[in-house]
């Protein structure tokens, strides 16, 4: 059973994330959608994951261009990041096989450049050095004219978390984000808006999750509100003071296992 948590870069037009998500068909479990990152997360989960993966990535070419983009966010690609997770007792092994696969097909059927990421490189790592000392895993050796490039990974869990400051310009914000910085929370402090944030993945998050994170961060700054980006493990959510969920953005709908649980596809049946 794999999860797949699609970052395409369209977040700010309604119509057109209403059509990625027709395309996601089945296995979309959640989309999230912030225009000022201009980016949409999509949570794709079950039995037919590559099949609804391809698709929607076949909508993003048909439908985005890199050419015409702004947002906050950093990114390489129409299609920018696309992580196949193992989830419950599937073996890391179907997740490579599913990167390579994806990554080959996608380079083939759309003439783009292809980085592969997890376990050995990280994908801050592809974002710094794409085109630059790193040369793409698949496809043509530029970026293509309309759709950038794709960075394609296999890892583990992940949970992409944003908080919000209170009283801070973007330098500060900045600063707050290399203080907590570490190997299991990568960060950038972004302005959104009129606001900041310290916007974060976290990258172990069964052992470092949203309240460590928060925790963190709070001792640095005031906090106003969090943001989850897509699902969280149940763990990291329980882990969390319930006197905190409603600012934190939290609930038990929002845990990957429930979700699955929703359409039948939760542990006790499929590994979730």
């Amino acid at each position: 059973m794999l999860e797949c948590v699609i970052n395409i870069s369209e977040g700010s037009d309604p119509s057109v994330i209403a059509e990625l998500n027709r395309a996601a068909g089945k296995s979309l479990l959640d989309t999230h959608s912030d225009p000022f990152h201009n980016r949409s997360v999509f949570t794709l989960y079950g039995l037919n994951v590559y099949r609804d993966a391809f698709a929607l990535a076949e909508k993003a070419f048909e439908l985005l261009d890199l050419s015409r983009h702004e947002g906050v966010h950093p990114r390489i690609g129409v299609l920018d990041v696309v992580p196949f997770v193992p989830i419950g007792d599937t073996w890391f092994s179907e997740a490579l096989e599913a990167r390579e696969n994806f990554a080959r097909e996608i380079s083939t059927k759309f003439s783009v450049p292809v980085f592969l990421y997890g376990p050995n490189r990280t994908l801050p790592q592809i974002r710094r050095e794409a085109f630059k000392t790193l040369e793409p895993d698949f496809g043509p050796p530029e970026p293509h004219p309309r759709y950038g490039s794709v960075a394609v990974g296999a890892r583990g869990l992940l949970v992409a978390y944003n908080l919000y400051l209170v009283g801070h310009d973007l330098d500060q914000a900045k600063l707050v984000a290399k203080e907590v910085r570490s190997h299991c929370f990568r960060t950038l402090g972004l302005r959104v808006g009129k606001q900041v944030q310290v916007s974060a993945n976290l990258v172990d998050p069964l052992n470092h999750g949203i309240y460590e994170f928060y925790t963190a961060v709070s001792r640095l700054s005031t906090i106003s509100k969090g943001e989850l980006v897509g699902l969280a493990p149940l763990k990291t959510i329980n882990e969390t003071p319930k006197r905190l969920w409603r600012t934190l953005d939290l609930s038990k709908d929002k845990a990957l296992e429930i979700r699955a649980s929703a359409i039948g596809l939760g542990p006790s049946d499929r590994r979730a």
